[in-house]
């Protein structure tokens, strides 16, 4: 599986999760919610203790992984306890930058073109992660702004696979994505 759809998987399970809502009963009582708080800072520790053995980018990747565990732990934290609606959009913001910085970090392992390719499809994921997030609480005004805005983030993904290519391989794989795309 590419690393752009398993990113898109995701970040779009994480909206999917949200959708079920938590109910009043569901809530967790204080002292859960402080020692869940404590658990996940131990954790974020261990992941980063982890980390040190390791060297160069590997490193990098690795905190950033245990970065974004923190954050996202914290954030379905948040909502396990309120249930709110605010706080189902914000995790699932939370996740989509967090899987962002972690395949951002991942594409410097990459040169040159590769790595354009890799930075533009993390970017056109995190995009559309965060537009479902905000379609999933607005009505359908935000729900064209969010398919715009995942279309055009895909478009830049698409043109950016076809700077590799020159002269009529070029201009047909930008004709093909701008068609994809619905762009003229």
């Amino acid at each position: 599986m590419n690393k752009t759809l398993m990113l898109k998987s995701v970040c779009m399970a994480g909206v999917l999760a949200l959708c079920g809502g938590v109910s009043a009963a569901d809530k967790i009582p204080a002292a859960e919610y402080r020692a869940a708080k404590d658990r996940i800072e131990a954790d974020y520790k261990a992941d980063k203790a982890r980390c040190d053995a390791l060297s160069g980018n590997a490193e990098d990747i690795c905190e950033e992984e245990a970065e974004a565990k923190e954050k996202v732990a914290k954030a379905e934290l948040e909502y396990r306890r309120t249930g709110s609606a605010k706080d189902a959009e914000k995790l699932a913001l939370v996740k989509a930058e967090a899987a962002y910085e972690v395949a951002e970090e991942r594409c410097e392992d990459k040169a040159g073109n590769d790595k354009d390719v890799c930075l533009k499809e993390a970017k056109a994921a995190r995009t559309s992660a965060e537009a479902d997030a905000k379609a999933a609480r607005a009505g359908g005004e935000a729900r064209r702004e969010a398919a715009d805005d995942k279309r055009e983030a895909n478009y830049e993904a698409a043109a950016e696979k076809c700077d590799a290519l020159a002269g009529d391989a070029k201009s047909q794989c930008i004709g093909s994505a701008k068609a994809r795309f619905g762009k003229s």
